[in-house]
């Protein structure tokens, strides 16, 4: 006679959010285990503020809509706005690891949306598995009008400085340890960008994650329980902080400053 048993019950997944809870409670609550200290996360030309799907949500849509192939390097891609609010409110808000940023481009006045600061918006970046001690920069996205500017460059950079400054810093940071870069394994310049910020590959996980695009990942064995979806190699990048203290910082500060 068996000893134990195994009563598990796969949690109930919702295919479509209440309305109500679409865009996440009001006010709206970032739920980050972290501190935000908005001074610490601008420049002159872009600053970073929580995106609020009420507030940032329709115009994110817009410019992705036409443009799912964004998308083709991360472990997820959604072709509804419902179902990308529902995964920012899902995935992100109720993880308290994680955080989703609006990137806003000061230098691109919007008369538009007054309600973005006096900027563009002009894409997105994330925290993602934070702690006190470590985090990883993620979800780099910028809008196709905006790529090959300032923003990503500067994006990337002040989360980096915001993350590895102590918080006794001017203006203050978070003060961790390390934080991680990853990306696709082929995906060859988000991983340039990488490394212009400083960070040191430290190797490849295989098979660790979903493709979200088949051709560009590998295909499964024979009878293999999700043989729909095909694999993803992800490169792992990281700073930490005592390269941070010996030279990182200044190469970062170079990547926020340059023109373009």
């Amino acid at each position: 006679m068996s000893t134990f048993t195994n009563a598990y019950k796969p949690p109930i997944e919702l295919e479509v959010l209440p309305e109500a809870e679409l865009h996440g409670p009001t006010p709206y609550d970032i739920n980050f285990v972290l501190p935000i200290h908005l001074e610490s996360l601008q420049t002159e030309r872009v600053f970073l503020t929580p995106l609020i799907p009420s507030i940032h949500g329709k115009a994110y849509w817009d410019a992705i809509s036409s443009n799912l192939d964004l998308f083709n390097y991360y472990p997820f891609v959604k072709d509804t706005y419902e179902g990308m609010m529902m995964f920012i409110e899902t995935f992100i808000r109720r993880n308290p690891k994680h955080v989703l940023f609006a990137i806003i481009d000061k230098t691109r006045p919007d008369p538009v949306h007054p309600e973005f600061g006096g900027g563009s918006l002009a894409g997105v970046v994330g925290l993602f598995e934070s702690s006190g001690r470590a985090s990883e920069i993620g979800h780099v996205l910028t809008f196709p009008a905006f790529q090959r500017t300032h923003v990503t460059s500067n994006a990337s950079g002040i989360l980096a400085r915001y993350c590895m400054e102590l918080a006794t810093a001017s203006p203050p940071g978070l003060g961790l340890r390390r934080i991680e870069w990853r990306c696709h394994a082929e995906n060859a310049r988000s991983a340039r960008l990488a490394e212009r910020l400083g960070m040191r590959k430290e190797g490849v996980l295989r098979w660790n994650s979903v493709a979200a695009v088949k051709s560009l990942g590998r295909k499964p064995r024979e009878g293999d329980p999700s043989a729909d979806e095909y694999g993803r190699d992800t490169l792992v990048l990281s700073i930490c902080w005592d390269e941070w203290e010996a030279g990182v910082r200044e190469k970062v500060q170079a990547v926020i400053s340059r023109p373009s």
